[in-house]
């Protein structure tokens, strides 16, 4: 599959770190950015690379020349005057006309994917475009991707997110609620979204995000079939200074690498209500989700730490018919925002709709069962440790009951952790992390 790098651009933002060499050419931990990215992609078999240069772009011909110095073959394209994110993309020999999926990246991000996950995903879906999305700290600022969800097909079933980008947020859109799925700039793209695409453009500076990818979205050209690929692996621009010394930082503790998932991952496994928001009983409504004091600030530890944060919660709300699976989401999208306005951010919720019990009013017989995944049996502990390579006897378990502490146990964790007697989350993960 080839690869393209969008090379050009001035880094404006990041000029205090380098103003006089391309933004990938900025070197960090001693390698330029693209050197990390080129690394990356050879180590998951992807040796075919155009680069698309422009401004100072001699400095990344002379750099990598051909390749061949780092076990790649590299092509370039060079724009005469900006043609935008997509413009060039027209215009590189064979690109289109192939008709081969193609992975596009911009040259000033740092990240470290296992791509043979997001090819499969591409074309398991059949898609015109599979957009990487990921969880970060500053939501609040990033473009956000909404999927489709389709309602349970038949009672007793789970809503079914289907992973079609339906909404496209840009930062300035009006939002209130959301889910922290960002879109990461790392694109798989097939050549007929660009043939559709082109019938409506008359210009030769395109912006792939705001004159192909969102009207895409949209439906005013394509097929609709745009999908988001969620991974928890490791993502960041280097767009300003806070970031690359950020960056570096993680690059230097093994962070970076570590996230990838074809590496074992390490989790700490969070219960909800009591745990990381008050507890109000069954929690129903959307105004009653309120995080406790220090719950914001003991995730973004455990984000920082390299271990995944995970919500395993149990909802039997839903069986007994007291809120429905919509409310529900709403209520997650609120409790992402107000972690994301504090800068943490979980890299994933999974729910249990069930009860056994019967006897309420309005209560939905299908979810009354006795199942695999309520707490304190370990079913959404075992299919996050399957979705995303979790080593669970490295994991930790952290809850307000009994039964997420069963769970934990039951599920094989390292440990379990109890909040009683006064314990926060910040005093356990504190003291998962020392």
């Amino acid at each position: 599959m080839r690869t393209v790098i969008m090379a050009g651009g001035k880094g404006t933002r990041i000029a205090s770190i380098a103003s006089d060499i391309p933004k990938p050419m900025i070197k960090i931990c001693g390698k330029p950015i693209l050197e990390h990215q080129i690394e990356c992609l050879k180590r998951n078999g992807l040796t075919d690379i155009t680069l698309v240069i422009g401004h100072l772009g001699h400095f990344i011909r002379e750099y990598f020349e051909d390749g061949s110095r780092f076990g790649v073959k590299i092509s370039y394209y060079e724009e005469t005057e900006p043609l935008g994110t997509a413009g060039a993309l027209y215009k590189i020999e064979g690109l289109i006309d192939s008709g081969d999926d193609f992975l596009l990246l911009c040259g000033d991000t740092i990240f470290d994917l296992d791509f043979s996950r997001l090819t499969a995903f591409h074309r398991e879906h059949d898609a015109d475009a599979t957009l990487v999305a990921h969880p970060n700290g500053h939501p609040y600022d990033s473009s956000l991707l909404v999927t489709e969800i389709l309602p349970p097909a038949k009672e007793g079933d789970f809503p079914q997110d289907t992973k079609r980008v339906i909404r496209w947020m840009n930062k300035e859109d009006e939002r209130l609620w959301y889910k922290n799925r960002v879109n990461a700039g790392i694109e798989m793209i097939n050549p007929r979204l660009l043939l559709a695409a082109k019938e409506h453009l008359s210009k030769e500076k395109i912006d792939l995000d705001r004159d192909i990818l969102k009207p895409a979205v949209a439906g005013l050209f394509g097929s609709g079939r745009v999908f988001a690929y969620d991974t928890p692996e490791y993502i960041k621009d280097m767009g300003t200074p806070d970031r690359y010394y950020a960056t570096e930082a993680d690059i230097k503790s093994g962070l970076v690498s570590q996230r990838n998932l074809s590496h074992r991952q390490k989790a700490v496994f969070l219960d909800r209500d009591g745990t990381i928001n008050k507890f109000v009983g069954f929690l129903t409504k959307l105004d009653g989700m309120e995080l406790l004091p220090g719950a914001a600030e003991a995730i973004k530890k455990i984000n920082d730490s390299g271990y995944l944060a995970i919500v395993v919660t149990n909802q039997p709300g839903i069986a007994r018919g007291d809120i429905d699976f919509p409310e529900l989401q709403e209520i997650h999208n609120k409790l992402e925002t107000l972690l994301g306005k504090e800068g943490a951010y979980l890299d994933a919720i999974y729910y249990c709709p069930h009860h056994t019990d019967r006897g309420f009013e309005g209560e939905r017989i299908a979810y009354k069962c006795s199942c695999d995944c309520r707490k304190p049996k370990a079913g959404m502990l075992l299919k996050a440790a399957e979705d995303f390579n979790i080593d669970l006897a490295q994991s930790y378990m952290i809850g307000d009951s009994q039964r997420d502490f069963e769970a934990g146990k039951n599920a094989g964790c390292r440990e379990s952790i109890l909040l009683d007697d006064g314990k926060t989350l910040l005093d356990a993960v504190s003291e998962i992390l020392s």
